[in-house]
């Protein structure tokens, strides 16, 4: 691996995939649109897409605690990257998958990665999924980011999704979307911070179609500057189900944070809970950590630390 990765290319890995762990399973690494880096296991096969830019991903029946990383980097201004991965899990499967981007711009022209990745699981499966978003580099060009996240649960199967935006992200449309089927579970946890003036939107849409379906989808974000979040929550119940999606929001200075929850019942046994709250920082919160001799600016950080852990 060391002779396809520079210095800029391990710091994008270590941020978003942790490069010490890479080579403990399977792996894909996607650097400026272009595949660079691929291991197999006896469990999890990666096959190259022939119809459009992407990889397939399928993990035999019965693998147990496997990890799968497939991060992306772009190194290149001015590049707009679009992958399709798709992730077929096999029955009583139960693995963990690493994505997410780091994109490293020094240049005026914006840079951009669309992912869409698709898991199908079948009967009985279990996915972690880990997905983190970061952005660096001094140029005045965009580091633009915008991933699509399709989940189809099979009788029995869950998966826990946990997505977060580090930092230095400009620009961002995060969608995901879940159909779940009898006895399934989909537990989403999300994390954004922006500042500057960057824009991040997180679409949320599961379909609880069939009976003892389940979701929980938690976001919490800190926007600050003259930044903008918004945050749309879909959920349908089409069966006897549960779902409890919840939003909690820091906004500071200038910054704006909408929350629009929506949800649906089709059946009467169908049981959704929605919560959200925005606000500034308490005050009473400041002044607990400024007694033990810390300045103002440094509670603030301390506060947001803790609550987007």
């Amino acid at each position: 691996m060391e002779k396809n990765i520079n210095e800029i290319d391990k710091d994008l890995l270590n941020e978003v995939s942790n490069l010490e762990n890479i080579e403990k399973g399977a792996y894909n690494i996607r650097k400026n649109g272009e595949g660079i880096e691929r291991k197999v296991t006896e469990n999890t096969n990666i096959i190259t897409k022939t119809d459009k830019p992407g990889i397939d991903i399928y993990v035999k029946e019965n693998t147990k605690f496997e990890f799968i990383h497939i991060p992306v980097i772009i190194t290149e201004s001015g590049l707009n990257d679009l992958v399709y991965n798709d992730f077929y899990i096999g029955k009583n499967a139960n693995v963990v998958i690493i994505a997410g981007c780091g994109i490293h711009n020094e240049h005026h022209k914006d840079s951009q990665h669309d992912g869409i990745h698709r898991f199908f699981l079948e009967e009985g499966a279990k996915v972690k999924y880990i997905e983190k978003h970061y952005g660096d580099g001094n140029g005045e060009g965009k580091r633009i980011l915008n991933p699509v996240t399709e989940v189809y649960l099979k009788a029995g199967s869950s998966m826990e999704m946990e997505s977060s935006q580090i930092k230095g992200v400009d620009s961002t449309v995060r969608e995901t979307r879940g159909e779940l089927l009898e006895n399934t579970n989909f537990v989403i946890s999300e994390k954004i911070m922006t500042h500057g003036e960057q824009f991040a939107k997180t679409i949320f849409d599961v379909q609880l179609n069939g009976e003892n379906a389940s979701t929980h989808v938690t976001s919490r974000s800190v926007a600050t500057d003259n930044s903008k979040q918004e945050f749309i929550s879909k959920i349908y119940g089409n069966a006897k189900s549960f779902a409890h999606s919840e939003c909690d929001a820091i906004i500071k200075d200038n910054a704006k944070v909408i929350a629009t929850p929506e949800i649906t019942a089709n059946d009467v046994d169908a049981n959704l809970i929605h919560e959200a709250a925005i606000g500034k920082i308490a005050g009473e919160q400041l002044t607990k950590l400024m007694t033990l001799g810390i300045s103002e600016k440094e509670a603030e950080e301390e506060i947001i630390k803790g609550f987007l852990k």
